[in-house]
């Protein structure tokens, strides 16, 4: 069955030291690309939505969509919903079928954040669906969703306590990431992923990973980060190759449609192909 549990994904790769790519896609052909490129490198991978794109596209055509795309597919895949603070819409999107949500309540306070987490990771372990946390924002914004300064980190200690008492399936720590395009090279706390993951053994989800290059991608996947989330790099593949085929088209004078869905596809797979082999997800499926 290729729709698997969000925790059956992350667990395997926590297990094998490899990460599975966590893709944002925002239309059909982003979804469509991505999971055909994940097919031929026979990659588990999961496919996340922002808030912002269901309420454009709509639960249940989304999720028509996600179900016709994957029906015939043998590859380990999973839908995520990424940073909802929004119980409301968490609660429909488990209930039509989503496979993990993230809980993104880092501007609430700790306890408040820890109290719905509880009955977040309740409802969702009820329906058989996995959870993401987070206590400390992410710098940057996303989809509307986030904030362009740096929240307090919590301690060590702080986050383990967070991770035991809600039963999350997979903690997103702030390690000096950020969402968006980095303007000067991050300085990363890697020590803190090794030191989450050896007191708890949770599989680490990576933000931010747009950017980042290849050393502290693998330096990270090593440590336990087996969810990377790539967002920023899909966007701008998808835009700049649009852009570039709009160029040549009216150059030319030749408007075809078709031919440009399936020039900004193959640039889209080509972009998901060589996460797929950064990640170390080639050939786990």
């Amino acid at each position: 069955m290729p729709v698997v549990p969000f925790k059956e994904i992350l667990q395997d790769a926590f297990n094998h030291h490899y990460g599975v790519a966590a893709f944002n896609v925002i239309n059909s052909l982003t979804m469509k690309a991505v999971i055909e490129a994940a097919e031929l490198a026979q990659s588990p991978v999961i496919i996340q939505v922002s808030v912002k794109t269901v309420d454009f596209i709509g639960i249940d055509p989304l999720f028509a969509m996600w179900t016709e795309m994957t029906r015939q597919v043998k590859i380990p895949l999973s839908l995520h919903l990424d940073h909802c603070p929004d119980r409301t819409m968490i609660s429909k999107c488990l209930s039509k079928g989503w496979g993990s949500v993230l809980f993104d309540a880092s501007s609430m306070t700790l306890t408040e954040n820890r109290r719905q987490a509880i009955e977040v990771v309740a409802e969702a372990h009820s329906l058989g669906a996995g959870v993401e946390g987070e206590i400390d924002g992410i710098k940057g914004i996303e989809d509307g969703m986030g904030s362009d300064t740096d929240s307090e980190h919590k301690s060590l200690e702080v986050s383990l306590d967070f991770i035991r008492s809600t039963g999350i399936d997979c903690f997103a720590p702030a390690i000096g990431n950020a969402h968006g395009v980095y303007l000067e090279s991050p300085r990363l706390d890697a020590q803190l992923i090794s030191d989450i993951t050896k007191a708890i053994p949770i599989p680490i989800a990576l933000h931010g990973g747009t950017g980042l290059t290849e050393a502290q991608f693998k330096d990270l996947i090593s440590r336990g980060c087996a969810k990377v989330n790539i967002s920023t790099a899909l966007k701008m593949t998808f835009m700049q190759s649009n852009l570039a085929f709009l160029r040549q088209a009216e150059a030319n004078n030749k408007w075809d449609p078709l031919s440009q869905f399936n020039y900004v596809s193959q640039e889209i797979k080509a972009m998901a192909t060589d996460y797929f082999r950064i990640f170390g997800s080639t050939g786990k499926a």
